[in-house]
């Protein structure tokens, strides 16, 4: 492990958080970021520090390249590196197609593609000169097979399956791996709006007949931080629901 130091967006809620706190109880460094969910982050923090674990939580609104580059100073100046970046932060709509606004497909692109974008091009400045780091894109099963009524989500992942793979041959002169978990549905507050039906739909066409958990997401976050041969792949735990 090595005291290795890991930056988290998107983990005050969902499986951001599952991340920030199996990881941190693992004995990684910790940074979770948030933008909106403060009681959420401070209490996962305070919660950590109960059982004795530290770890920092930074506020930032990751679609803007000038506070990406204040959060990524902080924790270089307090630690010195960042081994591990994991873009897990994004938003979801759905919405049909032809009613999608450009306003809608500007916010989607801005919170998904280009925050993941923007993060990981401020770290991977640090990451070449250290000449080693791991980048985990969380994406989705949408950017793999698409999904209806989510046309602008579907090509957000899309595009970071894409900046995956090309980075993974990019940086790997570097000693720098990237990979992208693509989730099939997780049982998360981003999905809370389903219905039971909706699941048991799901359900039934899923080979493994259970609910994907944010716990799944993790185990394949923590062996790719693990693995030092893996690189450019976009690894879809989804029970079976889609098989591509």
């Amino acid at each position: 492990m090595e005291n290795k130091v890991i930056l988290i967006t998107g983990a005050s809620r969902g499986i951001g958080r599952d991340m920030a706190n199996t990881l941190a109880k693992e004995g990684y460094k910790v940074i979770a970021n948030y933008n909106h969910s403060k009681e959420q982050a401070v209490a996962l923090q305070q919660e950590l520090r109960r059982d004795g674990i530290e770890i920092d939580i930074f506020q930032a609104d990751i679609s803007n390249r000038i506070v990406i580059k204040s959060m990524i100073d902080f924790i270089i100046e307090k630690y010195g590196k960042i081994d591990v970046l994991i873009n897990n932060a994004g938003i979801a709509q759905t919405k049909l197609f032809t009613d999608i606004t450009e306003e809608d497909f500007d916010t989607m692109m801005k919170n998904n593609l280009y925050a993941a974008f923007f993060m990981t091009q401020e770290v991977c400045k640090h990451m070449i000169q250290q000449q080693s780091g791991c980048v985990i894109n969380i994406s989705s099963i949408w950017g793999l097979v698409g999904g209806s009524c989510e046309v602008h989500y579907s090509m957000a992942k899309a595009g970071i399956d894409g900046m995956t793979k090309a980075l993974a041959k990019e940086l790997g002169y570097s000693h720098i791996r990237v990979n992208s978990i693509a989730p099939g549905v997780i049982d998360t507050e981003m999905n809370a709006m389903m219905t039971e039906e909706e699941w048991n739909t799901i359900l039934q066409e899923t080979p493994l007949r259970k609910k994907g958990k944010p716990q799944d997401i993790t185990r394949c976050v923590k062996w790719l931080i693990e693995d030092e041969f893996t690189t450019g792949q976009v690894i879809s735990p989804n029970g079976g629901w889609i098989i591509t």
